[in-house]
């Protein structure tokens, strides 16, 4: 152990030079776990937000012809559509849906909203409310959370469509974004209503509620089979297939900003690297005399690199405590929400940082510990 000694000598001889290789390590490690925490959070965030629409088959109707002879394609499903989708979905929860937007007025306030017909059963299979009741007649209307917000709208609120008033009889919970239906800022009303407030017969989309999602495939092909027979006449698409793209692309980003962090713990690496070529020019001498005196190479060697170990390991330890207020202050600053910095596949990101850290620092220790247990024993003495 007297080399470690002598490596911890060598540390306090130099404490200054030491300690700004020390601060390049913690810097790198803190670039590199609050970065790593920022990328994990947003997959987590995006992950929560669009986990409950994952778990269904969205059809629309096929925008465009077949050519100058081809069928023309009215936009919608028509109930024969939906009648054949039911047949081959069988016993799955098959919720056909209005979609449209129009202006609204709440007492003198007036703005736009994104208006959606369903039938009043098919409400609680597909929404969560927050207060008030399920929509069960087409006197009134459910309104998302935050149209309610934003119209300080509550259960037994007024509000005018097309001229016509509905009581808001329940307030939705905040769904976050969805590839089906965007409940946050709409107003729900029954088919019914819709039907007969806008003259429309046919719907905008279909939507499947898979219970088992190995199902799902097996779904999209049947409907296909079903109704593309010939001509494509509906597009369908798997919400998890675009729930697990768009996780795939925030996990890239994810790693992408922690590489970027990682580019501070290459510059930490220099910094050790210079420190300890510094160490070796200084010390040449005294390698000389333990060389003279029987000591071993490899001794020499480890001597070295246990002072590369020790500034990874302050460097390391520091940053790694750091790290946790790090990773704090950004996701407060960029997503307004901590929640997810206690994850633990965010709190990873620490001590993978300081993993790095002091490999980094080991690492860059080893040339200039090479070098210095390869000296001529005998020109190490003579020099000055």
């Amino acid at each position: 152990m007297i080399f470690f000694e002598f490596a911890k000598r060598s540390i306090r001889l130099h404490w200054l030079r030491s300690l700004l290789a020390v601060i390049g390590i913690v810097i790198g490690v803190i670039a590199i776990s609050s970065m790593g925490i920022l990328g994990n959070s947003l997959v987590l965030s995006v992950s929560e937000s669009l986990s409950d629409v994952g778990d269904a088959v969205v059809v629309y109707p096929h925008i465009g012809g077949g050519g100058p002879m081809g069928p023309v394609v009215s936009g919608k499903i028509t109930e024969k559509q939906l009648k054949q989708i039911k047949q081959a979905v069988g016993t799955l929860d098959v919720i056909p849906v209005y979609s449209g937007a129009d202006r609204i007025e709440v007492g003198s306030e007036k703005g736009v909203a994104q208006v959606y017909g369903l039938r009043t059963s098919d409400i609680p299979v597909l929404l969560e409310k927050s207060d008030g009741i399920y929509l069960k007649s087409s006197s009134g209307a459910m309104v998302g959370a935050m149209l309610a917000e934003s119209f300080d709208l509550h259960v037994g609120s007024r509000i005018a469509i097309e001229g016509r008033n509905l009581r808001v009889v329940g307030i939705l919970e905040e769904r976050g974004m969805g590839f089906d239906i965007n409940p946050d800022r709409a107003v729900i009303v029954s088919d019914k209503w819709y039907s007969s407030t806008y003259d429309e017969t046919d719907y905008d989309l279909v939507i499947v509620k898979v219970k088992n999602l190995e199902e799902i495939d097996l779904v999209k092909d049947a409907i296909t089979r079903k109704l593309n027979r010939k001509d494509k006449h509906v597009d369908v698409l798997d919400t998890r297939a675009i729930l697990e793209t768009i996780l795939e692309t925030f996990g890239t980003i994810s790693t992408f900003t922690t590489a970027i962090g990682g580019i501070s713990l290459i510059v930490a690496g220099v910094s050790i690297f210079n420190v300890q070529m510094m160490s070796v020019t200084e010390r040449i001498k005294e390698i000389g005399i333990i060389r003279s005196i029987g000591t071993r190479r490899r001794e020499v060697m480890r001597m070295f690199l246990y002072e590369a170990f020790l500034l990874g390991i302050a460097g390391s330890v520091i940053g790694g405590i750091l790290s946790f207020a790090g990773g704090y202050l950004v996701l407060l600053v960029m997503l307004q929400d901590v929640t997810f910095l206690f994850a633990p596949s965010s709190l990873m990101y620490i001590p993978y940082g300081m993993f790095f850290g002091i490999a980094t620092s080991v690492i860059s220790g080893i040339y200039p510990a090479w070098k210095a247990a390869n000296l001529n024993p005998i020109d190490a003495l003579r020099y000055e």
